[in-house]
């Protein structure tokens, strides 16, 4: 059944709030006189959307293709399927005209990014949304904080590993940044001269030197199959015209 967890997570409910409320300990929250308000719950919004709310988190170096495979993962979901899912897509590059227009590309400015999207994302999947957050994130231990402020939260985290050599991206080189960090003009890139800590253990790694737009869909959507987030027994999977459609789109 499609919501053969649901009871189990009905019988976490009562807690739930609590947990929420410490996602973060006391110590580092510094407005004072304040209370976690209950609302409607979890299950009746999973109920609301027709199925449960997940983050996928996509990490690897620029030009890796998490953007490009985020948008057409979106367009399977939202428009290839026979009734649409509900998905939020939090794009790195997006964010920072915004909700992260203060931060820059210092290691400090870059665990910050990371906590903003996480808990973004866990507020989006605790309302049932499939959470495509694409973002460089290189350092492990900012992508294990993502991870268990959605663990906490009792909420499924799936990190996917968007892999692709540096000569590769350096190729792409879509934004022409590669470039101007091997010319000095930027400094503490990813990849060049600041490091990126490849996941060790990805729910989903997949290799866009090797597989096509589509593929690297088909294999994400599998996973989500697996987790069993959905009410039919499978996505539809996606086709090589489907992605090409989806990347004009964008």
């Amino acid at each position: 059944p499609s919501f053969a967890i649901l009871p189990a997570m009905v019988a976490l409910l009562p807690a739930l709030a609590a947990v929420l409320a410490v996602t973060v300990s006391a110590a580092e929250v510094k407005s004072t006189n304040i209370k976690y308000h209950e609302g409607l719950s979890r299950e009746a919004k999973w109920k609301s959307v027709g199925h449960m709310g997940v983050t996928l988190w996509m990490t690897g170096l620029s030009g890796s293709g998490k953007s490009t495979i985020s948008v057409a993962l979106e367009h399977a979901l939202v428009t290839k399927q026979p009734r649409p899912y509900f998905v939020y897509r939090l794009d790195g590059d997006n964010l920072r005209f915004g909700l992260n227009r203060d931060l820059g590309f210092s290691p400090e400015d870059r665990k910050e990014n990371v906590r903003r999207v996480a808990e973004v994302s866990r507020l989006f999947a605790d309302a049932g949304a499939i959470v495509v957050a694409g973002l460089i994130s290189p350092y492990a231990a900012d992508r294990a904080f993502a991870r268990e402020v959605h663990k906490n939260a009792s909420l499924p985290f799936i990190e996917v590993f968007v892999d692709a050599p540096l000569a590769t991206v350096e190729e792409r080189d879509p934004k022409g940044l590669y470039k101007k960090a091997r010319e000095g003009k930027i400094k503490g890139f990813t990849g060049i001269d600041a490091p990126y800590e490849a996941p060790e253990h990805p729910e989903v790694h997949v290799r866009t030197d090797l597989k096509s737009v589509a593929q690297s869909v088909n294999e994400i959507l599998a996973h989500l199959d697996q987790v069993g987030i959905h009410l039919k027994p499978h996505f539809r999977t996606l086709d090589e015209a489907d992605s090409e459609e989806a990347c004009k789109a964008s």
